[in-house]
């Protein structure tokens, strides 16, 4: 059973340390990408919170790590940069992340996708381009996540894509083309917009 050991002033510091770590991960990461050239996208709850950002403020949703799509044959150098900025390499059932120290957890990590590959049978992530550019970094356009999230369909995607329903941003008109499963799965939201 868990017990409140942390209160009062500290336990306030900790949440807001908490989002502001993620969001400044996320900060230096694009300043990395941006500084070395290498083409990304933002995906991943960070671009989910872009995008209702544009809508809703109030409907914004923190995200424990940072999600950054590039392309394979870019990732050595990837792994140069991030690793002249202090960042270690881990790879974890096949999966590329950066961590800031060695007992960091998966949390607290930088994950990249890579185009053209997938998660089980999913379709192939995108290409970063055509990208969509924001003044501080870039992401996917709007219904290139919008296909990421239904194919990933995870709760944590389903929970994105209950928000976007809920804000107007995602309605009965994006079945027609999405595709039949994508578009079974966008039904099923619909269906139950409460989860």
């Amino acid at each position: 059973m868990v017990e409140f050991t942390i209160t009062g002033e500290a336990l306030w510091t900790r949440m807001e340390r908490a989002v502001e770590k993620v969001n400044q991960r996320l900060r230096n990461t694009v300043q990395i990408l941006e500084t070395a050239q290498i083409p990304y996208a933002v995906v991943g709850g960070h671009a989910v919170r872009a995008w209702v950002a544009q809508v809703d403020e109030a409907a914004l949703r923190t995200t424990q790590d940072v999600d950054i799509l590039i392309r394979p044959a870019d990732l050595p150098a990837l792994i140069d940069v991030m690793s002249a900025a202090g960042l270690q390499h881990r790879q974890s059932m096949g999966a590329d992340m950066f961590v800031e120290h060695a007992e960091s957890s998966a949390r607290d990590a930088v994950h990249i996708l890579l185009t053209g590959q997938s998660v089980k049978d999913g379709e192939p992530y995108p290409d970063v381009e055509p990208s969509t550019r924001t003044e501080s970094f870039s992401t996917l356009p709007f219904e290139t996540l919008i296909r990421m999230k239904l194919d990933a369909f995870r709760l944590k995607d389903q929970v994105h894509l209950q928000d976007m329903i809920s804000l107007g941003m995602i309605d009965e008109s994006w079945k027609s083309r999405l595709g039949e499963k994508l578009g079974d799965r966008l039904q099923k939201l619909l269906d139950t917009p409460e989860g």
